[in-house]
């Protein structure tokens, strides 16, 4: 299926939902990690802080807790990120909109909902519903 530009989308609004996402994604990953300094489309967590010399064993087990936490709601994060980095890169590419499973046009409630969903409703989350 060629998919062409689509006509229907008003990208003006669907950019600026999708760039207000991103601010508030950069600022929930920045209060969660840093981004890796090898690999800069990567985000990795930070420790949070602790006087080991101090710390009681409770104390560290609480650190520890939090940290694998924080690990992963970073990672949800960062996976909506780059959810988020992509849908606005399509559209720049005059791509965006289509289904990445069965290439139909996704539906413009549910673009207008989640600015960056990749799949049409009979192909959310790899279940092929009867339409």
């Amino acid at each position: 299926m060629k998919q062409e530009k689509r006509e229907d989308l008003d990208f003006k609004v669907l950019r600026e939902k999708l760039e207000a996402e991103m601010a508030v994604l950069k600022k929930e990953l920045a209060s969660l990690g840093r981004i890796n300094p090898d690999n800069p489309l990567d985000w990795e967590p930070t420790a949070p802080k602790m006087d080991v010399s101090t710390a009681d064993p409770n104390e560290s087990a609480d650190v520890i807790e939090e940290f694998e936490t924080n690990s992963a709601i970073l990672n949800e994060l960062e996976e909506r990120f780059n959810a988020v980095k992509e849908a606005t890169l399509e559209i720049e590419n005059k791509t965006y909109g289509f289904c990445k499973k069965g290439g139909e046009p996704i539906e413009k409630k549910r673009l207008l909902a989640n600015p960056s969903a990749r799949t049409c409703i009979k192909h959310e989350d790899g279940v092929f519903k009867n339409a």
